[in-house]
């Protein structure tokens, strides 16, 4: 029997997922012929705050079994936009709504969600098919390099490798004033590794001269920090990178200053007159006091990160004026910003940021932490537009790496293909084909020690600090990070391996996520394993813009252990995914992918109509998608 209605099924919905403003969309649904209508069913549409529409639909084709009826709707207004569908019968109305994330119900169920986005909506070219790799800049690799200026306050180690200072003063506060030495010129002797690995891009967290050593307590904007070197031996690694094909993407961080900064000064490091110092500040209205000086708005409630008030005027234009902060990074060689806490960045804000990086090069790339679904996503009780084509171009995918990490660890593969298939069917494409997909950042465990050690949720700081995977956990979390990389990089988006993930290295949360880069003590055959996931990606043309369809269990489970599913183009290509200890064999492939034909090897075993995919690694075949 065929569904009443389905989102995946163009028979259903004639455009898949979000559609563009002025784009016309067909809805059909089919109901069985035993309900006897008292009238025409109708397509109800409305978005948060206005009434909603109805659209009457008509009866368009007959079956024995069925009647479907069907209505067009040309989208007018970039929102999100939700919808069911009502028909009456013997005089009781009946709604049908969504079950299992894209088929429809009746009588119970959650809306439908449609995602119109803005007509001109483009994201930039230079990110997609490419690979991310994401830097903590303190951390990475050391030159060596006498840097000027270095504040004398500062922790400067000489173990690279040990232990993060995490431990609180005897006022209960950690100051992460110990620095490891990581710098520009570091970085830059590592770019023909990085080239190696297959990185394109980039992404190095808060590069801004700071005083604590994650540099997210930003003391001044135009200033590199003089540990990491100067703004023109930046300058410098961003020219070198692009000789290498790499771009350098930086961290924004927007939404508050340092209480130890030129703009605050509340420690009277610098000869200006910060906002703490006097009500006569040039800085005094960026920020909130609620009894001067000492009680203010921060983030929080953390002290040493006053909240700015980032729609005002002087500081929209320090940041997004045709001289401030955005531009002179770009000039620098910057290939765009991620945002930190994008949902604490007001709309007006977002826009006027996405204006000022976009007029200085359309190609320049904006993305937000968000760590939801960001189409939907509500934020201090405003509903966010992120993704609607006026503010970000991509958002980090939280939503992606849960669902990775849950499916390798022994999860349904039904949930992991809902899960990956809500945010594909929601996200606009442009936005899907440069999203940040990971699964590991700085602000939260390495997947390595998530996938084959102990929960650390309700651990304390002194056993992460100390707790190491034993070998029999690491070769757990290994080869599940492998299943989970494989997933990573050929799911939609952009692949973003964070440093040292690829050579093995351990680390529960903050700040033990955030160790040394293990140089001379790499996982050498980790690392070639994801040098080979970087080569076989960029083989693949349809990694770029192809879209995405899972290929097994789509009907029924065939085998938990693995997921299959293609990047579609002229050719297809079919990824599966396994994530067991065993050998995985399915024969006849023909007839369990019946929509597909003229199979060929591409990646791995596979041989008279016979896939085998190897334990916790992956198989390529190609074919030709028939409908």
């Amino acid at each position: 029997m065929k569904p009443i209605y389905d989102t995946w099924n163009l028979n259903y919905k004639s455009i898949f997922g979000a559609i563009k403003q002025g784009e016309t969309c067909n809805f059909s649904i089919r109901l069985p012929k035993n309900i006897s209508l008292d009238f025409p069913p109708v397509l109800v549409l409305f978005r948060t705050g206005f009434k909603e529409r109805f659209l009457n639909m008509e009866l368009t084709e007959t079956t024995d079994e069925d009647n479907v009826y069907t209505t067009a709707y040309t989208a007018n207004y970039t929102d999100v936009h939700y919808y069911y569908f009502a028909y009456t019968s013997g005089g009781i109305r009946h709604y049908i709504k969504k079950i299992n994330c894209h088929e429809g119900n009746i009588d119970y169920g959650d809306l439908f969600q449609l995602t119109v986005y803005a007509n001109n909506y483009e994201t930039p070219d230079f990110l997609k098919g490419g690979v991310m790799y994401q830097i903590f800049p303190d951390r990475f690799c050391k030159s060596g390099k006498v840097h000027e200026n270095v504040p004398t306050d500062r922790i400067i180690r000489d173990d690279w490798g040990g232990t993060p200072y995490y431990k609180p003063d005897q006022n209960g506060h950690v100051w992460n004033n110990d620095y490891f030495g990581g710098d520009f010129a570091g970085i830059q002797s590592k770019l023909g590794y990085l080239k190696d690995l297959g990185v394109t891009c980039i992404y190095l967290n808060p590069i801004f001269e700071s005083h604590e050593n994650h540099r997210y307590n930003t003391a001044n904007y135009m200033k590199a920090d003089p540990l990491l070197g100067t703004n023109d031996e930046f300058e410098e690694l961003c020219t070198e990178a692009k000789k290498y094909g790499i771009s350098v993407i930086l961290d924004g961080v927007f939404s508050h200053t340092g209480a130890d900064s030129v703009y605050f000064n509340k420690f009277n490091r610098y000869d200006t007159k910060g906002a703490y110092n006097s009500p006569d500040s040039p800085y005094y209205e960026w920020y909130s006091f609620i009894n001067y000086p000492d009680v203010y708005e921060a983030w929080w409630g953390i002290d040493t990160l006053p909240n700015v008030w980032e729609n005002n005027e002087s500081y929209t234009e320090f940041i997004c004026g045709e001289d401030g902060v955005l531009n002179y990074w770009l000039s620098k060689g910057a290939a765009g910003y991620r945002l930190d806490v994008a949902d604490e960045l007001p709309d007006q804000f977002l826009n006027n940021l996405r204006k000022c990086v976009k007029g200085y090069n359309k190609d320049k790339i904006v993305i937000g932490e968000v760590w939801e679904d960001a189409s939907n996503k509500e934020s201090y009780g405003v509903k966010r537009r992120y993704l609607l084509g006026d503010q970000l171009d991509s958002v980090m995918n939280y939503p992606f790496r849960e669902a990775i990490i849950n499916y390798v660890k022994g999860g349904s593969v039904k949930n992991f293909i809902y899960s990956v298939m809500t945010i594909i069917e929601n996200y606009p494409k442009p936005t899907i084909d440069v999203l940040m997909n990971f699964v590991s950042t700085h602000d939260i465990e390495r997947a390595i020690n998530r996938l084959g050690g102990e929960n650390c949720d309700n651990k304390d700081k002194d056993w992460m600090a100390e707790k190491y995977l034993n070998e029999q956990q690491y070769a757990q979390g290994k080869n599940l990070l492998k299943a989970a990389m494989a997933l990573m990089f050929f799911l939609p988006g952009v692949p973003s391996i964070y440093y040292g993930d690829e050579a093995g290295l351990q680390g529960y949360k903050d700040p033990f996520n955030r160790r040394c880069y293990p140089w001379g003590n790499e996982d050498k055959e980790l690392i070639e394993y994801v040098s080979e996931l970087s080569r076989v990606r960029k083989s693949i043309p349809n990694m770029k813009y192809g879209r995405t369809y899972f290929t097994l269990n789509d009907n029924e489970v065939i085998d938990e252990r693995v997921v299959s599913f293609t990047r579609q183009g002229e050719t297809d290509y079919i990824i599966f995914v396994n994530r067991s200890c065993d050998d995985i064999v399915f024969e006849n492939i023909d007839k369990l992918m019946p929509r597909f034909k003229n199979f060929s090897q591409m990646y791995g075993e596979f041989k008279d109509n016979t896939v085998k995919i190897k334990p916790y690694g992956y198989t390529i075949i190609k074919a030709k998608f028939i409908g």
